[in-house]
């Protein structure tokens, strides 16, 4: 199956490279197209930087992934989705694979990330699709534990692969050492992850983003809460779509 491995971390990203080696390890098609720079928190937004030539696309290649086709694109991870349905790297993908990206994505706030923007996007253009997360928390430890990673995406790229096209996942991993990570776990998706971004006014004239974590008990079964116990959680996300309940009246307002 064609496959497009993107992220938000940016085309240098060490998650990148893992989440495309899983993809090649489980028989995918792979191509690799990836934002220039850092685009965090981009949700599914379509910025991209245009020159005279167009929008700036260059060739990698990407260690340990000779005879894949990689590409550092000039745009948010939201663009790259869409161009790639649209047949910028090749034929259309028939999955999308977004991450791995450096921070949990959680609860109702992946509708500001741009690896959860990406994976949607991907699901709107009818391929499958997934986001992949490693919780390294605001003071990280280094290096992240890629091989945990890699043990979760065995698990779990085959649960995507027999969804539905149209489908989304969302997966989150706690950064822990393989043989301290627990099992993988369906959850729902928070009122809000355990990191949030708060905005800070700075004087008169501006505003800056500061991401803070979140105090007080997590809800359970949630993703925030069954992460913070050490699983890797899954969470079935619903692309955007008509509201499920009905919250318009019957009879709308006459126009004058």
């Amino acid at each position: 199956m064609r496959t497009l491995v993107t992220n938000d971390d940016g085309i240098d990203s060490d998650g990148l490279v893992t989440l495309a080696l899983a993809a090649v390890a489980a028989g995918l098609d792979v191509v690799v197209a990836a934002p220039l720079r850092e685009s965090s928190g981009t949700g599914a937004g379509l910025t991209a930087t245009e020159g005279d030539e167009g929008i700036l696309v260059e060739r990698r290649v990407l260690p340990g992934l000779d005879g894949v086709d990689a590409y550092a694109v000039a745009a948010h991870p939201g663009f790259i989705a869409l161009a790639a349905a649209d047949g910028a790297f090749g034929a259309a993908p028939e999955v999308v694979l977004s991450g791995v990206n450096l921070g949990a994505n959680l609860g109702r706030a992946i509708l500001h990330s741009g690896t959860v923007g990406a994976a949607l996007t991907g699901a709107l253009n009818d391929a499958r699709a997934m986001a992949v997360s490693l919780d390294v928390g605001l003071d990280p430890k280094w290096p992240p534990h890629w091989d945990s990673a890699s043990a979760v995406l065995a698990a779990v790229l085959p649960l995507l692969l027999d969804t539905p096209p149209g489908s989304v996942l969302n997966v989150n991993i706690p950064d822990l050492p393989l043989g301290r990570l627990g099992g993988l776990r369906a959850a729902r998706l928070a009122r809000f992850g355990t990191v949030q971004s708060r905005i800070e006014q700075l004087g008169e004239a501006g505003l800056r983003r500061v991401p803070t974590e979140v105090d007080g008990d997590l809800e359970p079964d949630t993703d925030a809460a069954v992460l913070a116990a050490g699983h890797a959680t899954i969470s079935a996300v619903q692309p955007v779509t008509d509201a499920t309940e009905q919250i318009l009246p019957e009879r709308l307002p006459d126009l004058a």
